[in-house]
């Protein structure tokens, strides 16, 4: 099989309130750098673009670091030009304040509340302008999973979908196993329960790669 050009995004965004605060989220950035690695070791050529994670670039691998969702955009804009797949598991802020201040919030002053708006919706963007590009959107629910997750892949025209449910007694953030739904093309459903990252990211690319040669035969 010939190699894909593949671009990924990974981590969590910053969205700063003032210089000290931001508003952020779980996310470590963990599954989008494991399907970095192993789409760089499988030959494909990956470009990832990454939040604040904290991680260690995967080796031959371009890297690209951003911290807000907009500064996201922009390069996934900049980057998905000539790509085969966008794999989109950055966990994007939805929300931004209206006010950055200038100065650092202190108690005594605090206004009690803090007016938000929204960032611009990455996976949409792309799915409206996705042409034959392959791509794959991470979800993340408290319930109604699926439900929830076959809208985003229908309204965001992705390709699959990711879903992961959170609870008190399951959280998919962090290096270690994970239970996901990957929702395939035709209205297929593939459960994954206590499984390795590692395994959710050679299956989704496996899938990746199959639907890319169906759709374009040598």
């Amino acid at each position: 099989m010939i190699p894909l050009n593949i671009l990924i995004t990974a981590g969590p965004t910053h969205e700063a309130i003032d210089p000290v605060r931001f508003i952020t989220n779980h996310s470590t950035g963990q599954m989008g750098y494991i399907i970095a690695r192993k789409a760089q070791r499988a030959g494909h050529k990956v470009t990832l673009i990454s939040g604040p994670a904290g991680l260690n670039p995967p080796s031959h691998v371009r890297m690209i670091s951003v911290r807000t969702a907009r500064e996201m955009f922009g390069k996934v804009k900049t980057y998905i030009k000539g790509k085969d797949c966008l794999i989109m598991s950055a966990a994007v802020s939805d929300f931004r304040p209206i006010v950055c201040l200038a100065g650092k919030m202190k108690r005594k002053n605090s206004p009690g509340v803090i007016r938000l708006q929204q960032n611009p919706d990455i996976l949409s963007w792309v799915g409206k302008h996705k042409g034959r590009l392959i791509v794959a959107g991470f979800c993340m629910e408290t319930k109604n999973l699926l439900k929830h997750a076959k809208e985003k892949q229908k309204t965001k025209n992705a390709d699959f979908m990711i879903a992961n449910r959170i609870t008190k007694l399951n959280t998919p953030f962090g290096a270690g196993p994970t239970s996901v739904a990957i929702l395939c093309p035709g209205n297929k459903t593939l459960r994954l329960h206590n499984v390795s990252k590692d395994k959710v990211a050679g299956i989704l690319l496996d899938k990746i790669q199959k639907l890319w040669y169906k759709k374009h035969p040598q």
